[in-house]
């Protein structure tokens, strides 16, 4: 594979649209983009079998939990952030900064580091009734996340609507 001098840092959690990532890799490396590709613990489990994969599409290990004190960096520095799917789970816990995960910890620290970031929330019409999630979008906007959300971007469906043919329940 060879590299450009453009990296993105593609992350996803386990909604739905996450079983199409190695579609979005493609269409992101046909752009021009170094594509490294991060998930969420519970979307690593769910692509599991497809994770040796996705490592060779992108050439780079496929990361899911923190690297420990003193390892080296497996991945070039980041120009861009996409975080799609976004869950609940990881909009709020972005926004409160609350770094309990890998792609959570990077997303936050990227605010700080200035990097372009956009996201896309997968969530449905039960959960976006809690007024967090309003607060989390919101709060991510003001540190210049760009939130593809609402008019012009994703619209929640009906709980249980919408399944793209994951594991029952996680839309």
């Amino acid at each position: 594979m060879t590299t450009t001098d453009r990296v993105l840092y593609l992350f996803g959690s386990a909604a739905p649209p996450v079983f199409d990532v190695a579609t979005v890799i493609r269409n992101a490396q046909a752009r021009g983009f170094d594509v490294c590709l991060g998930l969420t613990p519970t979307a690593a489990r769910w692509l599991a079998p497809q994770l040796t994969e996705l490592a060779r599409l992108t050439g780079h290990p496929v990361r899911s939990e923190y690297k420990l004190p003193g390892e080296p960096d497996v991945w070039p520095k980041a120009d861009v952030i996409a975080v799609a799917p976004a869950t609940f789970h990881t909009v709020n816990s972005w926004a409160l900064g609350l770094t309990h995960d890998f792609v959570v910890g990077v997303v936050a620290e990227g605010i700080g580091k200035q990097i372009p970031m956009v996201t896309m929330p997968c969530v449905n019409a039960a959960y976006v009734q809690h007024r967090q999630f309003e607060r989390s979008v919101t709060e991510l906007r003001s540190m210049g996340v760009r939130v593809l959300y609402g008019e012009g971007g994703f619209v929640p469906n009906q709980p249980g609507q919408g399944n793209l043919g994951g594991p029952p329940g996680h839309t």
